[in-house]
């Protein structure tokens, strides 16, 4: 392929340096990057990666919170050729150990704070500081000259190793390369409506596919002025939608609960915001009314993805709220999408099935996993693992994980039916639906509940019950202080499923 027509993720700073120049594009504490200075800082901090010994094609595993650090590490590898490999920066242990062994990392960039956990690795890794210190990447990338990066880099190569969340299995990391991530930035910008004048708010963890490539680089191809916070602090959130006028803010349905719930958000000045996106999961009704209540204007996007298509995948819009406030709407610009049964074939309208896609977006299939990426990549299309239901005009509402249905006595559940009928009771503030083994039932359905007011759990199930055919009411009910998530919002199933067992 001829390098003149390859669509890379440099090719996107490049050209939004040319186009933009001076106009701010990043903001992080007291420092501002323009474009200008962005895409020489991408140069430099690409450089100082080469100067590691690292080869085109190397893993580059990143491990740091939010900073303009962290997105000129992903940036510099892009323009290097080397393949970034971003890690949830609460990891320890073993399940750290696993990612960085597993994608073959030959370097760590990391927040300084975090290099200790990387001293306990049983192979260790060496490690570049991302900034916070002496000789960090961010040091390398802010002065001196700036030096020609001569790699040839195609949309073809490797650019990352986006790991599954691992909410159901071991997280497989799907192997995105250039052209498969641009196609998606364009897919956002189509479906989402982003603007240069968006003046977006970035606070959702760089480490996962929705804050960093549906929303962030996508902004920066438009010219946007993007804020970036270090941590989805709600009080912070609302002061800075108020001080500095946002019109675009993106949060998991967890972060737009806490924030709706906070002293500051009937005080506060939101009047400046427009679009409001989330995913992860449906968000519940009381805080759709809450935020409409506030915020007349709002626009709300439901953005549904899978980390394997970069991720988005399909959107509800602002105008098919109202009709459809449960779906998760129809395919983006570049996604072909079918659901089909158990045999492949496509379900009539209003039936239940699993959602597949082809897409330019989609990855190559899953890194050292050949067995897992056979059995996902079938006939052409990508299997999902998704349950949802298709109507006539092509929009989906998603049922449940496969994996996270429920075999009770033969039949089937949708845990995400028992959630949202528990989360309709105003006492429970989050929940959760699980099977857990059962001598009768094969699988007993069993609800996790995170509660905001006192309410007993006979209440919860007599509550469920009217809402509930008897066979879906939970068999029991566990009070929490707090659900098991990863930090992109996401309910860590497996680990309530191993500790509920």
């Amino acid at each position: 392929m001829s390098l003149m027509r390859s669509s890379t993720i440099d090719g996107v700073v490049r050209r939004s340096a040319r186009a933009f120049g001076d106009r701010v594009a990043l903001v992080f504490g007291e420092r501002e990057w323009t474009y200008r200075e962005l895409e020489e800082a991408t140069s430099r901090a690409a450089a100082a990666l080469l100067a590691q010994g690292l080869t085109k094609g190397d893993r580059v595993a990143a491990f740091g919170r939010n900073s303009d650090a962290y997105l000129l590490g992903f940036l510099a590898c892009a323009r290097a050729g080397l393949v970034h490999v971003p890690l949830n920066y609460n990891l320890t242990g073993y399940e750290l150990e696993y990612l960085v062994t597993q994608s073959g990392s030959s370097l760590v960039l990391a927040d300084p704070d975090l290099v200790p956990r990387l001293d306990d690795l049983e192979a260790p890794v060496p490690s570049l500081p991302l900034r916070d210190a002496e000789g960090s990447l961010l040091d390398a990338a802010r002065s001196g000259e700036v030096p020609e990066v001569d790699v040839e880099v195609a949309d073809d190569d490797l650019a990352q190793l986006l790991y599954t969340s691992g909410t159901t299995s071991r997280p497989k990391g799907a192997m995105m390369t250039h052209r498969s991530l641009v196609a998606e930035y364009l897919s956002c910008v189509v479906a989402l409506d982003l603007a240069q004048d968006d003046e977006p708010l970035h606070v959702m963890p760089l480490y996962h596919s929705a804050q960093m490539h549906v929303f962030l680089l996508p902004w920066l191809a438009v010219g946007a002025r993007s804020t970036l916070l270090e941590v989805p602090d709600p009080g912070e959130i609302l002061a800075r939608i108020e001080r500095d006028g946002h019109r675009a803010f993106f949060a998991a349905p967890t972060l737009w609960v806490a924030m709706t719930n906070h002293a500051d958000f009937a005080g506060r000045d939101l009047s400046s915001l427009r679009k409001a996106y989330y995913g992860a999961s449906i968000m519940p009704g009381p805080v759709v009314e809450r935020l409409r209540a506030t915020m007349p204007d709002l626009g709300l996007y439901n953005c549904f993805g899978q980390s394997e298509m970069g991720p988005l995948c399909t959107v509800l819009r602002p105008e098919e709220h109202a009709e459809r406030p449960d779906s998760a709407g129809r395919p983006v610009l570049l996604t072909e999408m079918r659901v089909v049964d158990g045999e492949g074939r496509d379900v009539a309208p209003g039936e239940m099935g699993e959602v597949v896609y082809r897409s330019p977006q989609l990855c190559l299939g899953y890194w050292d996993k050949p067995q897992e990426t056979a059995e996902a990549f079938v006939d052409g299309w990508f299997h999902s693992g998704d349950l949802v239901r298709v109507d006539e005009q092509g929009y989906i509402t998603v049922v449940d994980r496969i994996k996270d249905v429920i075999n009770s006595g033969g039949v089937l559940i949708a845990s995400r039916e028992v959630e949202d009928a528990l989360f309709s009771h105003p006492a429970v503030a989050e929940a959760a639906v699980i099977g857990t083994p059962d001598e009768r039932w094969v699988e007993a359905v069993t609800a996790v509940v995170v509660l905001q007011d006192e309410v007993s759990t006979a209440d919860l199930l007599e509550h469920a019950r009217t809402r509930l055919a008897g066979f879906k009411v939970p068999k029991s009910v566990h009070v929490v202080d707090a659900l098991p998530k990863n930090t992109s919002g996401k309910i860590l199933k497996r680990q309530l499923r191993d500790e509920l067992a």
